[in-house]
């Protein structure tokens, strides 16, 4: 699986540890003769050290996909496909920890992102016998990869809020027009939260809404946008206009509370 779709550029026999020495660019990895044994430390090292099978925290969980990461890489138990087995293994621990699939990778994505500095402190922790500076730089990057990743869902849970506060606001308009009923709606919810847009802008948001108002004069354009600021969803800014989200947030509790 580690070495799928790369055909003969995958220099390793796959299910089995390498029989030959090899150089990772200034590295020069261990004997293979060593290798077995240097696995098997490892595994029953990383069983005792971090309490496998006494139940483990969140941090010493953390802590150990690094490190498992990092000796997987030192050792190079396998022609090819290293780097893929060390991540991969990292990421089976962080899931240990109850994080789910989506950040679980938060780590490997930093380590691609930050390659030259990756690079620079594998090898500083190599030379100096100490594996301190790499967990900070580690432990760092998958901190600021939690709270991108928080923001982002909290982005989202927001504009569900919103087109659940918009649907709410329609439900109590009697309306005579269909056409005109969910043209505005559409037009609502289509709108980017944090954008302000013009006029034109706003009704060229997507195809289905630029085809809706081809079909109807600039005034019904203005009274639909004016229908949609008295049902206090659309305030107007200069001569752009942008969701009121203001009315939601108010109604949700604050971070202090």
């Amino acid at each position: 699986m580690i070495g799928q779709n790369l055909g003969s550029h995958f220099d390793a026999i796959p299910g089995r540890f390498r029989d030959d020495n090899r150089v990772v660019g200034r590295y020069l990895a261990p004997d293979y003769k060593f290798v077995p044994e240097l696995v098997n430390t490892l595994c029953n090292w990383l069983k005792q050290e971090f309490h496998y099978s006494d139940g483990q925290s969140f941090s010493t969980l953390v802590i150990q996909a690094i490190i498992t990461h990092v000796y997987v890489e030192w050792i190079h138990p396998f022609g090819d496909g290293n780097g893929r087995t060390g991540r991969l293994l990292e990421f089976y621990i962080l899931l240990r920890t109850g994080l789910p699939s989506i950040v679980s990778h938060i780590l490997s994505n930093f380590y691609n992102q930050t390659r030259p500095e990756y690079y620079r402190q594998l090898d500083m922790a190599r030379k100096n016998r100490n594996l301190s500076a790499f967990i900070k730089y580690a432990t760092q990057g998958f901190r600021d990869g939690l709270n991108e990743n928080l923001n982002l869902i909290q982005q989202s849970q927001f504009v569900i809020f919103w087109h659940n506060y918009i649907y709410e606001a329609f439900s109590d308009i009697k309306y005579t027009k269909r056409d005109s009923f969910k043209r505005k709606r559409e037009l609502i919810l289509s709108i980017p939260i944090n954008k302000e847009l013009d006029v034109d802008q706003l009704i060229e948001l997507n195809p289905s809404i630029a085809k809706k108002y081809a079909t109807v004069n600039r005034a019904t354009v203005l009274r639909d946008i004016k229908e949609l600021q008295e049902l206090n969803l659309l305030i107007k800014i200069g001569r752009k206009y942008t969701p009121n989200t203001k009315i939601l947030k108010a109604m949700m509790p604050s971070k202090k509370a």
